[in-house]
């Protein structure tokens, strides 16, 4: 997958430019989701909303080369209005997913009630969740400037091991569908972390539904930064 980090001028968070021209919940939670260990100087609210409340180890150990960088100055603000279309049309689409813009990503969690899901033990795309993936890729395709993470997790049920090849299954068979209907290989990258980051109560039935989750960071690519920097003269 094509990094954006080598042409990012790394800032620190507090320079990130957020804009204010929609009512989109995404748009106005986005100074909420700075959980987690911050990557280098930028990314940590990112992580945070990916993974949840701690920044452990798991997957293919990509993830933080992935999120690592913030543009800021006018492209910034240029690239913060792309991203805050893409998370309202997102929103519309799917009005059941969770959608975050944290940094200049978009963060969209899925869990039962946004209608991709996933059994206990099971990495399969099931219908419900066929249809709400498609809606996305039609987001994907309406917006073809963006790099796409998709990290997997599981509930505790099962030993630290098989659940950590579990939740790489399971994005994996998100990363497969969306490659297979039309989104190229490209833009995806795929991370992994098992049972290691609930963000729910694993004592709890409601709760390991939750658990059983990915999430699907979206994120500028080189060609709409490079685009930006010229709108804004850099």
């Amino acid at each position: 997958m094509g990094m954006t980090i080598n042409k990012l001028k790394v800032m620190i968070l507090s320079s990130i430019f957020l804009i204010s021209f929609t009512n989109c919940k995404s748009v106005q939670n986005a100074n909420n989701k700075q959980k987690g260990a911050v990557i280098g100087a930028a990314g940590g609210a990112v992580l945070g909303a990916i993974i949840g409340n701690n920044a452990g180890k798991g997957g293919n150990g990509e993830l933080g080369a992935v999120i690592g960088g913030v543009v800021g100055g006018a492209a910034g603000v240029i690239i913060g209005n792309q991203m805050d279309k893409q998370a309202q049309k997102i929103e519309e689409e799917i009005p059941g997913a969770q959608v975050e813009r944290v940094d200049d990503a978009i963060v969209v969690t899925f869990d039962e009630n946004s209608g991709v899901y996933f059994a206990t033990d099971k990495y399969n795309i099931n219908s419900a969740s066929q249809e709400t993936l498609n809606k996305l890729i039609g987001v994907f395709k309406e917006y073809p400037d963006t790099n796409i993470l998709v990290v997997g997790h599981t509930d505790s049920v099962g030993s630290e091991d098989y659940n950590m090849t579990l939740s790489k299954n399971r994005a994996n068979a998100v990363t497969d569908y969306l490659s297979g209907n039309g989104i190229s290989r490209g833009r995806l990258n795929t991370n992994w972390f098992g049972e290691t980051q609930p963000m729910h109560d694993n004592s709890t039935a409601a709760g390991r539904a939750k658990n059983r989750r990915v999430n699907v960071a979206i994120l500028p690519n080189d060609d709409m930064i490079e685009d930006a920097q010229q709108q804004a003269g850099n």
